[in-house]
């Protein structure tokens, strides 16, 4: 993973699981929803694979 994919996951989660699918940039959406630091570490683990 990148040093931009991992300022990205941190400055805008959603955008940064884009390219794995619509299912996972929902479940990002609704976890920023929820609160910021479930949707970082979400977008941290689905961009780790």
């Amino acid at each position: 993973m990148s040093l931009w994919r991992v300022i990205l996951c941190i400055l805008f989660p959603p955008l940064a699981a884009v390219d794995k699918g619509c299912g996972s940039v929902l479940i990002v959406f609704l976890l920023t929803l929820a609160g910021w630091i479930p949707s970082v570490l979400a977008a941290l683990i689905i961009n780790k694979k």
